[in-house]
C-alpha cells in the first residue's frame, strides 16, 4: 500500500463515524416532527421515536474525535490537543447520560445535570481547540484554510449564542415570558453541532495530509 493510500485509509473510519452521526441526527429529526427544532434542544429527542439514535450519534462523534486527538501528535500543540480531548470526553459522557424529557428545565434529574454540564463543557472546548489548532491544520492542508476559519468562527459565535439562550431558558428569562419572543435555543444548538461536526471532519482530512507528508519524507 502506498503512502497516499495508507493516509486515506487512516481518515476513512473517523469520517465515516462523523457522517454516520450526522445521518443519525437527520433521521431522528425526520422521525420526530412533533418536536420543535427551533425551541427544543436535540438532547430531548432521546425520549422520542428511535431515541437511541441520539446517543449513537454522539458516541460516533466522540470516537472520531478520539482518533483525531490521538493522531494529531505533538506537532499540533499541547493546549489544542488538550481542548480537543475535553470535547471528546464531554461528548462521550453526554451520550451515556440522557437528558430529561421536554419541558423539565426547572427541576433537572442527576442524569440531566451530568448530560447538560458535559455537553456544554464539550461545546466550549471545541471552538477553543479550533482556535488553537487552526495554524497547524492549515499548514498541513492549505486548501482547507478558509473552510477551517469559517467553521471556527461559526463554532465560536454559535456557542456564545447558545450560552445566552441556555441561561435564558434555565432561568425563565424574557424569551419565555408570555409577551416575549420564542427561544431559539434548539436552532442555535443545531448550528453549534453542525459547525463542530464539520470542523472535526475537516481537521481529520488535514490530519491525513500530515500523515501522508510524514510517510513521504521517510520514503
Amino acid at each position: 500500500m502506498t503512502a497516499t493510500n495508507t493516509a486515506a485509509a487512516g481518515v476513512r473510519a473517523p469520517l465515516a463515524l462523523i457522517g454516520g452521526g450526522v445521518l443519525a441526527m437527520a433521521v431522528l429529526e425526520a422521525l420526530n416532527p412533533e418536536y420543535d427544532l427551533i425551541g427544543e434542544t436535540i438532547s430531548r429527542y432521546v425520549h422520542g421515536t428511535a431515541g437511541w439514535l441520539l446517543p449513537a450519534a454522539l458516541l460516533a462523534a466522540g470516537a472520531a474525535s478520539a482518533v483525531l486527538t490521538v493522531r494529531l501528535g505533538t506537532g499540533a500543540g499541547r493546549a489544542g490537543r488538550a481542548a480537543l480531548a475535553v470535547w471528546t470526553v464531554g461528548i462521550l459522557v453526554a451520550a451515556l447520560f440522557p437528558a430529561d424529557p421536554p419541558g423539565q428545565w426547572g427541576r433537572p434529574s442527576p442524569s440531566e445535570l451530568v448530560h447538560g454540564n458535559a455537553a456544554f463543557l464539550a461545546f466550549a472546548a471545541l471552538p477553543t481547540a479550533a482556535l488553537l489548532l487552526r495554524r497547524a491544520l492549515a499548514g498541513w492542508r492549505p486548501g482547507l484554510r478558509t473552510a477551517l476559519s469559517i467553521l471556527t468562527a461559526a463554532s465560536v459565535t454559535a456557542t456564545a449564542a447558545l450560552a445566552v439562550f441556555l441561561v435564558d431558558v434555565m432561568h425563565g428569562g424574557p424569551s419565555l415570558g408570555p409577551a416575549g419572543a420564542p427561544t431559539l435555543v434548539g436552532l442555535v444548538e443545531r448550528l453549534v453541532i453542525a459547525a463542530d461536526f464539520g470542523w472535526i471532519a475537516l481537521a481529520t482530512v488535514a490530519m491525513g495530509s500530515r500523515q501522508e507528508q510524514g510517510r513521504d519524507r521517510r520514503a
